[in-house]
């Protein structure tokens, strides 16, 4: 006997979803949920720091996005180091710095990855100074947001009210937040008709990049140090407890995940990618908007391959006004400062947050770090 359409229909469907790999109406929603973080940082990063080419940022982001759905078949977000990113911007590093950082970081996430060390080391970085980092990246992204706001206030507000609404509209429908993808398309529209068409070129081929011992100097301590505690919790250990609570039956264990991000950071920083990992908030993101699969991630790859594509002209980045760039900036920051205030130390955040503007992230992790443990050791002290 036959099983009649529906039957047929509804089999087929159980199949794609436990093969974890759908492409339907919800999944390309759900496929858009972690742009606002993505394209501010990379395109920040490449505005501050001229020896970089954004079209590769988006090319490598784009196929790791491809690679993660194939293998994790679960909508796990690739997203720039958001501390790395944050610094760049701010300090306007070079291009050897950067890939540097990504080596270094690569390197230590895929020993750990390989060793079993996550649990090791996470339970050595106090939470208060992980939310301290989060603060102080909040503020440095502020700093900078300011400059883009007021050298270009009318764009910037246009761009704000805009990420305003469609932040309100998400919240109360499933309309996904779209909002950084409107507002860099409307500056890249009104760029081409005030500047005109940039010419049209094909993605060079990513030259390999071999960064100098100063590089890794200065990229390990700016860089890869502020960023490795924030790694580890948010992008790894946070986004492996996050798997488990949405997908029970196929949660991805951390150990795997920073393997990953160790793998795609050596390979794709030393061929001019930005450094790399997953997040989270992404997920939690690309989840509420309707991804289920690893088709959301590899429809993500896409959309991003477009814009690949459209930036291997570097005039594209002179089209955007700077106020776009401004209002994207402030409502990452804005994202990151609302966890940085889930802290069981507002002493020791405070402190991180605050120091990071007078001295630098690296110095305040490490201040911030002994206080952490000599504030712990004085509360474990009789009548502390």
């Amino acid at each position: 006997m036959q099983p009649d359409r529906g039957e047929s229909t509804m089999a087929e469907s159980t199949a794609t979803e436990e093969s974890g790999i759908r492409f339907t109406i919800e999944e390309v929603a759900g496929a858009v949920g972690d742009f606002g973080t993505i394209f501010p940082i990379l395109l920040g990063v490449a505005i501050v720091c001229p020896d970089v080419n954004v079209s590769h940022f988006f090319l490598f982001i784009a196929a790791w996005y491809i690679i993660a759905g194939l293998y994790y078949r679960l909508p796990i977000p690739i997203e720039p180091m958001k501390a790395i990113g944050a610094i760049v911007i701010a300090g306007g590093l070079s291009g050897g710095e950067i890939v540097a950082s990504g080596i270094v970081v690569g390197a230590l996430f895929l020993l750990l990855g390989l060793f079993g060390g996550m649990t090791w080391l996470a339970d050595r970085i106090p939470k208060s100074v992980i939310r301290g980092v989060q603060g102080a990246l909040a503020l440095l992204l502020l700093r900078t947001s300011l400059d883009y706001i007021l050298a270009d206030a009318l764009f910037a507000a246009l761009s704000i009210g805009i990420i305003l609404a469609f932040f309100f509209a998400s919240q109360r429908t499933r309309i996904p937040d779209v909002s950084a993808l409107i507002v860099i398309l409307i500056g890249l529209g009104v760029g081409i008709v005030t500047q005109g068409m940039p010419p049209f070129r094909l993605i060079s081929l990513p030259p390999l990049i071999i960064p100098l011992p100063s590089d890794f100097v200065a990229g390990t301590w700016e860089l890869a140090i502020p960023q490795i505690p924030l790694t580890l919790t948010n992008a790894i250990l946070a986004t492996s407890l996050l798997t488990y609570d949405l997908f029970p039956k196929k949660g991805v264990d951390p150990d795997r995940l920073s393997r990953t991000i160790g793998v795609m950071n050596l390979i794709s920083t030393p061929l001019g990618g930005f450094p790399m990992c997953h997040g989270a908030g992404g997920l939690a993101a690309m989840y509420r908007f309707g991804a289920r699969t690893g088709g959301a991630n590899i429809i993500a790859g896409v959309f991003i391959l477009i814009f690949a594509v459209a930036f291997a002209p570097p005039e594209v980045l002179t089209l955007i006004p700077l106020g776009v760039f401004g209002a994207l900036l402030v409502f990452v920051a804005i994202e990151l400062g609302k966890h940085s205030i889930k802290t069981g130390s507002y002493a020791v955040t405070g402190v991180i947050a605050v120091l990071t503007l007078l001295i630098g992230l690296t110095f305040a992790f490490i201040i911030g770090m002994i206080m952490a443990y000599v504030l712990q050791r004085w509360q474990q002290q009789p009548g502390g």
